[in-house]
């Protein structure tokens, strides 16, 4: 079966191999004429093909593709954008194996993981496609003399910027609220996984979506990157990545005054009070970590465990790493994929040094597997303080590091210790503590008693250097949509006279 899937992958992207990767504008395929990069298989470190890197032409032709498909986007109905996105929804679903296989080949992410990620794609699509009639709708705000009425519009064409970690679902997250909205897009994939983005911008395509309404464009980020956040044409930039390129891309959007939203990094922690439940608060820890080989922004990557309980907490989460299954990404039992590229992969493994240079033991992992590819031991760090590089800085891999507290004081002081501020997870079967300390931590989300889970109509985002912005129901549209106001008045309203006669 693992085989089966990777033929599959193989087969889908095929003709992105034979030749370089191009683009996608005005809803026609473009071959592109850029310098090529190439695009690595995770699992086996092989190359699996080359890509282009947008020319200024080129990127400037997909902008003003966007503004021409704009002016007709902007003004269709919502129920037609509506019957729209639900087509495109419809056919993610019927090709769901294959982009589910297409994320395993090159962003090297687990099968049992990517088997849901194409439907949750598909159910952004359906959640923002019914909001679209709606969009623009606003309130009634009466006043004395006055009623005022608030009305929304497109804001214009946008970038979407997305990362490589699970990029086919990121998209769908960023690209169907603003479709929904009627805007227009650019779209720039990351350059180390840019297979599944194609597929995407060819399912709207066949769904009916209408030319230059989606555009899509590969390259570096310091190029193509660079030239289209600095664009005119493009109104506000939607970036899912690095805090560092968030800050590069808002001073690059300054001189057109773009709005930005930002969805940035995270070293979120997972607070575990002595009272907890403690058999699923270690399934969440392992799970919020290791799943999606710990690449993701939302992973709870610092584990805060208090001291009552944290030598009993900390043996059974070491056993349970040592049992985690790393392999082929394709194969269904495979809890631990490969990093997605050498850079990556040194960087992870760099911190093995840092943790036992400031005085953390290595309880599990710490070092690459051996053989073809890039992968990286499932790794615990133990005997962290908040001072450690491995306690402040984003690893963005299977890497935890556990740090014990005494109380709720000294929980909450260490969890908020860091510059980032994405997410929190609080374990506790006390209501008023759970409530006190999701109040007082510094992140845009706090689950309590769970591990992460996504409900559309809330809102996703963080503070401090994990973001700016949030998704998620008419939080979406407030970002790719401006808002009027209509002051109407009902009659009895005098105005001041000046200059007239006496």
């Amino acid at each position: 079966m693992p085989s089966n899937r990777r033929e599959l992958a193989l087969k889908s992207t095929s003709g992105f191999r034979d030749r370089p990767l191009g683009h996608h504008i005005a809803g026609c395929p473009v071959d592109g004429s850029g310098s090529l990069f190439p695009v690595s298989d995770p699992a086996t470190g092989e190359t699996l093909g080359e890509v282009r890197d947008a020319t200024e032409a080129e990127l400037n032709a997909a902008v003003a593709a966007a503004e021409e498909g704009f002016a007709r986007w902007s003004r269709t109905p919502g129920d037609e954008r509506k019957a729209v996105l639900h087509k495109i929804a419809d056919l993610i679903v019927a090709r769901a194996d294959e982009i589910a296989a297409v994320e395993c080949l090159d962003a090297g992410q687990a099968w049992r993981f990517m088997s849901k990620a194409a439907l949750r794609g598909a159910e952004n699509f359906r959640f923002f496609a019914d909001r679209a009639p709606g969009a623009n709708d606003g309130q009634s705000l009466p006043t004395a003399g006055h009623m005022n009425l608030t009305t929304r519009y497109p804001i214009g064409p946008v970038a979407v910027i997305t990362p490589w970690n699970t990029p086919f679902m990121l998209s769908t997250w960023k690209i169907a609220p603003a479709l929904a909205a009627g805007c227009s897009v650019v779209h720039k994939p990351a350059e180390w996984s840019p297979y599944s983005a194609r597929l995407l911008v060819e399912i709207a395509t066949e769904a009916g979506l209408p030319a230059g309404v989606f555009n899509s464009i590969n390259g570096l980020g310091e190029t193509t990157g660079r030239r289209l956040t600095e664009h005119p044409g493009i109104k506000a930039v939607a970036f899912v990545g690095e805090s560092k390129t968030g800050s590069a891309i808002m001073r690059q959007g300054s001189e057109t005054l773009k709005r930005v939203h930002f969805e940035l990094g995270g070293k979120n922690p997972v607070i575990v009070f002595e009272d907890a439940d403690l058999d699923r608060a270690l399934d969440a820890v392992v799970f919020m970590i290791y799943s999606l080989n710990g690449q993701r922004c939302t992973s709870s990557s610092r584990v805060l465990v208090q001291r009552s309980i944290h030598d009993r907490f900390i043996e059974k989460l070491v056993e349970r790493v040592r049992k985690l299954k790393v392999g082929d990404p394709f194969d269904p039992a495979t809890e631990v994929g490969p990093l997605i590229h050498q850079r990556h992969l040194d960087k992870v493994s760099s911190y093995a040094a840092i943790a036992t240079a400031g005085g953390a033991t290595i309880a599990a992992g710490g070092a690459p597997v051996d053989g073809p590819g890039f992968f990286f031991e499932p790794t615990l760090y133990t005997g962290a303080d908040m001072s450690m590089r491995i306690a402040q800085e984003e690893i963005f891999g299977p890497v935890l590091t556990a740090i014990a507290f005494d109380d709720e004081e000294d929980a909450i002081a260490k969890a908020n210790a860091v510059d980032y501020g994405l997410a929190g997870y609080v374990w506790t079967r006390d209501l008023g503590r759970a409530l006190r300390v999701s109040n007082r931590l510094e992140a845009g989300m706090i689950w309590v008693n769970s591990e992460n889970v996504r409900h559309l109509p809330t809102p996703f985002g963080g503070v401090k250097a994990s973001g700016i912005g949030r998704d998620g129901g008419d939080w979406s549209f407030d970002f790719y949509m401006e808002t009027k106001n209509i002051a109407l008045a009902t009659g009895d309203h005098k105005i001041m006279r000046l200059g007239a006669a006496e």
